[in-house]
């Protein structure tokens, strides 16, 4: 695994590193004092397999960082690290395209826990900031109990939900990478994750299982 670790603090660069390392020793880690010189970094070596961004950078920063990020490299997943944990700054960031929002405040396990599961294809929200009450509830309980299963909720990206969607056509690996633009390795990921989101094992019973959630039309 190749990371990118964004932020202009020495020490946030070294604790975040050192969590990395505990999730695979092996890993490659780079670091960044400012959002430019990531994007030069990702540009230049190997690109990342996650990024991690924090939101109050020197230069560029913000949401307007992260969604250059996310222009620049779509295929990269995207985890803010930041010292703001209010309910707006972390639904922005959510809505801005990253995978997961880990407060500095965290502790090195939960930060360990919320990689593993953006690594496995999902997304982590730290639910002591989504349980805050800030005017109206994102989604009343009642519509929560009643909702049927979409991409956001089976914790499914955008990328992965088109990645679904040519897995429904039958599109090979090489063939979603040429439609979609990315490489193979980040295309396997994303079959991975749909595969695991949809508790399947092959890309038939991942077509069946999408259809008959509504999650593709097989029409099309």
């Amino acid at each position: 695994m190749r990371a990118l670790v964004i932020d202009d603090h020495p020490l946030i660069q070294e604790a975040i590193s050192n969590v990395l390392r505990r999730l695979e020793p092996d890993a490659a880690i780079d670091v960044a004092g400012d959002c430019e010189r990531g994007l030069l970094l990702a540009g230049q070596r190997t690109e990342p397999d996650l990024v991690l961004l924090d939101l109050n950078l020197p230069g560029l920063s913000g949401i307007t960082a992260l969604k250059l990020w996310r222009k620049r490299f779509p295929g990269i997943p995207v985890v803010v690290v930041s010292a703001a944990t209010d309910q707006q700054t972390v639904l922005a960031a959510i809505g801005a395209g990253a995978v997961g929002f880990v407060p500095k405040a965290s502790s090195n396990e939960v930060m360990l826990n919320a990689l593993r599961l953006v690594l496995a294809g999902g997304r982590y929200l730290p639910p002591e900031i989504l349980a805050r009450s800030s005017g109206d509830e994102v989604m009343p309980p009642r519509a929560r109990q009643v909702t049927k299963p979409c991409v956001e909720t089976l914790g499914l990206s955008a990328r992965q939900a088109e990645v679904l969607k040519l897995i429904a056509r039958g599109a090979s690996n090489k063939g979603i990478c040429r439609e979609l633009g990315l490489a193979e390795r980040t295309v396997k990921a994303h079959v991975t994750a749909v595969f695991r989101a949809l508790k399947v094992t092959s890309r038939t019973q991942a077509a069946i299982e999408a259809s008959k959630l509504g999650l593709v039309d097989p029409r099309q």
